[in-house]
């Protein structure tokens, strides 16, 4: 799991029900348009607004479609039987990589809590090939995984815990474990990070704004010059708005099916003025119509 990771979004209906044909649709357009991997049920895709048993069904919709080999998913809940469900789950149906979020009701959390939570988590999977990835994103869930907790979990069970998504935007953070553990693949949230990459031994990054600028990121990552303004431009334009409803938003206006535009509680319809602002935003030669 390394290069360009989108963290893709979860289409559905008016109910708030997946749509398997839409969901299915825009993860192969990625992954036919510069995309080497797929990040599904994360923050973007509003996985801490299902139940498990919604979350079981998409992840086997991506496993029947996709195939796991280029797949990570989201399995990080407060509960640790849950996340254990959750993950056993995962691997079942064949995924690379969970990604892992820490407990995040009871606050603080210590390092030697969050290193009991992440061991037993191990334990619990027993045999099971799967391999987690932190994630931390400490803006969501009020906690950092330090990276002593991370160096810690990976000497003791480097098969096991061996990557980490970083939400946090803190480039310094991710040089730090890059630099302190070689070989362990860090992903910056940001495909801004991407003209660094390879110098601050970083294997790619995982972003919601690469749904929309794929292509570019992947031609970036290739070794191609001069797009990392434009790409740069793409992502804070998409930003300054509400990120996963304007990310739903231009799915749907490049797929032309307006059910894109619904999102789960507490998210809100886009107003007029950023409907507009996201229609202004220059995506040509980032939304190919490869499907």
């Amino acid at each position: 799991m390394q290069g360009i990771i989108a963290a893709v979004p979860t289409p559905i209906d008016a109910s708030g029900a997946p749509i398997r044909e839409l969901f299915v649709e825009h993860c192969r357009w990625a992954l036919a348009n510069g995309c080497d991997g797929l990040n599904v049920l994360g923050s973007t895709g509003e996985a801490n607004s299902f139940d498990g048993a919604t979350r079981g069904r998409v992840m086997g919709w991506a496993a029947e479609e996709l195939g796991g080999e280029r797949l990570m998913v989201g399995t990080g809940t407060p509960s640790l039987a849950e996340t254990v469900a959750l993950t056993t789950e995962a691997d079942r149906l064949g995924f690379a990589v969970a990604l892992v979020l820490p407990p995040y009701y009871y606050k603080p959390a210590t390092d030697d809590g969050l290193y009991r939570w992440y061991m037993a988590l191990h334990a619990a999977l027993g045999a099971r090939p799967i391999r987690l990835y932190f994630y931390n994103f400490p803006q969501m869930t009020g906690i950092v995984i330090s990276q002593s907790v991370i160096e810690r979990l990976h000497r003791a069970a480097p098969e096991r815990f061996c990557g980490i998504k970083d939400s946090s935007g803190d480039l310094a953070y991710c040089r730090g474990i890059a630099s302190a553990l070689p070989g362990f693949i860090v992903l910056p949230s940001s495909e801004t990070s991407l003209p660094e990459a390879r110098s601050s031994g970083f294997a790619g990054c995982i972003s919601a704004t690469v749904n929309l600028s794929a292509p570019l990121c992947g031609r970036l990552w290739a070794g191609e010059t001069g797009l990392a303004d434009r790409i740069a431009t793409i992502r804070g334009s998409v930003s300054a708005q509400p990120l996963i409803p304007a990310i739903k938003y231009l799915v749907g206006r490049r797929s032309g099916d307006p059910s894109w535009e619904e999102v789960l509680p507490p998210f809100t319809a886009l107003t007029a003025q950023a409907r507009a602002a996201l229609d202004a935003i220059d995506l040509s030669h980032a939304d190919s119509a490869v499907a």
